[in-house]
């Protein structure tokens, strides 16, 4: 990995992680992990086997990525945010990566430090999840969610500002509704 920076206590197994990325101190990528180009992971990050992460996507200290999760490009992944992958976890009756239920973050959304996602979830481009939220459904498109669980509570713009009564942005941006949250006009 020729333009990959490891530091030298973090332990990467895989060989498949992106040009440009760059995996922090007791960060641990599993072999089998996917890991794009241009990724920042940060100290004690933790992403499984079978976990897939785009591209530019910043995942912050102390992040646990487990299989069947999949990252957008353009994700910003605050520390201490969990992710799940089993929905009914047993040591007893343990299940197998067939029963696992997979969890998608769509391209540009955020999540805010400590969030739990719970599994089966898809997370809409650019929604923005509050620190310490629950997410135990789906988020919609430029979707703002807060809370355990986590509830709807406004829409906010590409660029991460919340919206105003009539879907605009300070930044310029318009927005509509579409079948799936917001669509920029």
């Amino acid at each position: 990995m020729p333009d990959v920076f490891c530091h030298p206590q973090a332990l990467v197994e895989s060989d498949e992680i992106g040009d440009g990325t760059r995996v922090w101190a007791f960060a641990h990528v599993m072999k089998g992990a996917r890991v794009g180009r241009d990724c920042n992971i940060g100290d004690h990050a933790f992403i499984e086997s079978g976990a897939v992460v785009g591209d530019r996507v910043t995942i912050k200290n102390q992040v646990q990525i487990w299989d069947k999760v999949v990252i957008g490009d353009d994700v910003f992944v605050g520390p201490g945010v969990v992710f799940t992958n089993d929905l009914v976890p047993r040591v007893k009756f343990r299940r197998g990566p067939g029963e696992w239920l997979p969890t998608v973050v769509s391209g540009g959304a955020s999540i805010g430090a400590n969030a739990t996602i719970v599994c089966g979830t898809e997370i809409g481009r650019n929604a923005f999840i509050g620190a310490g939220s629950v997410v135990t459904t789906d988020v919609a498109n430029h979707a703002l969610v807060v809370g355990n669980p986590a509830r709807w509570v406004g829409w906010v713009c590409e660029c991460g500002l919340r919206l105003d009564g009539e879907l605009t942005c300070r930044c310029g941006r318009t927005y509509e509704f579409d079948g799936s949250g917001l669509t920029s006009t």
